[in-house]
């Protein structure tokens, strides 16, 4: 089994002579930006205000300390860390060490956590000691793992305010090398493991940094977890670096903390999705922060609804831009040119000139033009295979390099992709996605389901809420699965919204359980209640 596989010669040597490769690496990235921007505020959170010379200097620290105790190049560390200033510092730190960090989610639990380990061969986990409610070193005690590095009280474990201060050299890191494993939405089980180099990624966040429309005078307020490729790239927290822009990250993405920081901080641009933007678009006239000072509300990680988008600027007094891309690759924006029919109905064109998108059909044939189909996907930042899934990739990636996203899309006339839904049996519950089949499995472990199926509501305020129709064998109530769930390590976000109990599911011509029909009997449900 390959760990991960590059991309093929000619291509890479097509994206370094067209310039999108450049053979920096995020250590010298964040070097070279201190040196430009020293003295700047680069990153804000409710304890610490840092500028670029402090934020590097800590890095480096962070850096000797992770080698001193015993992180190698190569080495995967699962790091899982709320929006808080030293997520950057750990995160680069490990960078210049040559590790390899593997972004967890704060809602992330047990079963998600144990699996990040067990598969990357993690030699090391870095966590906060508690974090909303939640003490995650009751979770680190659960796992096998050689080291646990604590933000904050470490309990048995190593408290990272203690690394030592060191100097020396550290490692040569190669631009073209696997920088970091990000996770994918996953329609199977646990997310899948995306490898990102060092060139793909950091060209991914220059361009986005410049669609954006980022200077040393922007403030971008990290709202979103900040391990999500949106927060982090698109233009995120590292887009900020790159253009010498102020980060500010709020601890929870609410209009209590957020609208706080906006006035307070003068954000200029944050990125949202759609559940948040519609409770922001709620929430902003009857509070009383000024929001004078955002010029963009970027929404992404779903579908946002025309009728919603023409409400940002008359409600929130900024403009609105549409993301739609995969922490796999591809990218796309709506543009400040755009006009605002266009931002409103499409989710935006690709970063790239050389971004190459398919539409197929089911057999996948090319679909006439503007028709719907599948969206596959190859170019300069989009991974040619998930981390140590040789079978995975024979099934997700086309034999001439293509991934298949599983997005069902039109293209307009003017490059503008417009989204029309999931042919994968995943749900998008408000930006997080929710593999049905993963959820099933655990339901199926409980004695008293003889079967399951998980399907998608629709939901005017998530998009999509997650429905478990349940046929069991004895008697159980939905309070009881979803606290079997809970304790099984699902996270939060995976427990189903709804349970209905069946007496059967109905099937398709060949016996299998239609989810269409199941989803067709949900809608009916929900029309009657």
């Amino acid at each position: 089994m390959s760990d991960w596989v590059p991309y093929p010669p000619e291509f890479a040597q097509r994206y370094r002579d067209a310039g999108y490769w450049t053979g920096e690496t995020f250590g010298a990235f964040l070097a070279d930006r201190a040196a430009r921007f020293a003295d700047r505020i680069a990153v804000v959170d409710d304890e610490n205000r840092w500028t670029y010379r402090e934020l590097d200097a800590r890095a480096t620290r962070m850096a000797h300390g992770f080698v001193a105790r015993g992180i190698s190049p190569g080495d995967r560390v699962v790091v899982q860390l709320p929006n808080v200033a030293e997520f950057l510092t750990i995160v680069f730190g490990l960078f210049r060490a040559g590790a390899l960090p593997v972004f967890a989610l704060p809602p992330h639990r047990l079963n998600e956590i144990s699996y990040f380990c067990s598969h990357t061969d993690a030699k090391a986990y870095v966590i906060a000691d508690r974090f909303g409610g939640f003490d995650y070193r009751t979770l680190a005690d659960q796992l096998d793992v050689p080291s646990v590095f604590v933000l904050g009280d470490p309990g048995r474990h190593t408290a990272l305010a203690d690394v030592p201060a060191a100097s020396g050299e550290l490692p040569e890191v190669d631009p073209s090398s696997v920088a970091f494993l990000q996770l994918s939405g996953g329609s199977t089980g646990v997310p899948k493991l995306i490898p990102r180099t060092h060139d793909d990624y950091l060209y991914s966040v220059r361009e986005s940094a410049d669609i954006c429309g980022l200077t040393p005078d922007s403030v971008y307020l990290a709202a979103l977890p900040v391990a999500h490729n949106f927060p982090m790239s698109s233009p995120g927290v590292l887009g900020a670096l790159h253009a010498g822009s102020r980060i500010v990250m709020a601890s929870a993405p609410s209009p209590d903390v957020a609208f706080g920081l906006i006035e307070q901080e003068r954000v200029t641009i944050t990125g949202v999705v759609p559940p948040l933007a519609l409770l922001w678009l709620d929430s902003a006239a009857r509070r009383p922060e000024d929001l004078s000072s955002l010029d963009v509300l970027q929404v992404g990680g779903a579908k946002f609804a025309a009728e919603a988008a023409r409400r940002v600027r008359p409600e929130l007094g900024c403009a609105v831009q549409q993301v739609f891309g995969m922490a796999e690759g591809l990218v796309n924006y709506t543009r400040a040119c755009d006009p605002d029919d266009l931002v409103a109905i499409s989710q935006g064109r690709p970063i790239s000139p050389d971004d190459e998108l398919l539409v197929v059909d089911a057999e996948g044939k090319p679909v006439a033009e503007g028709e719907v189909g599948e969206l596959l996907t190859r170019g300069p930042y989009t991974i040619r295979g998930y981390y140590r899934a040789d079978d995975h990739n024979e099934v997700a990636f086309t034999p001439d390099g293509y991934y298949r996203t599983g997005d069902l899309v039109r293209v307009l006339p003017s490059g503008h992709v417009v989204v029309e839904g999931r042919a994968k049996d995943q749900i998008n519950r408000g930006g997080e996605k929710v593999a049905a089949e993963e959820v099933e499995n655990h339901l199926l472990a409980h004695p008293a389901v003889h079967d399951a199926a998980v399907v998608a509501a629709p939901d005017a305020f998530l998009g999509e809420r997650t429905c478990a129709f349940v046929i069991a064998t004895t008697p159980v109530t939905a309070p009881a699965l979803r606290g079997f769930l809970r304790e099984r390590g699902l996270a939060a976000y995976k427990i189903p919204d709804r349970v209905v109990f069946v007496d059967e599911f109905p099937h398709t011509g060949v016996g299998k359980t239609s989810r269409r029909d199941l989803r067709a009997t949900l809608t009916a449900r929900l029309r009657k209640a």
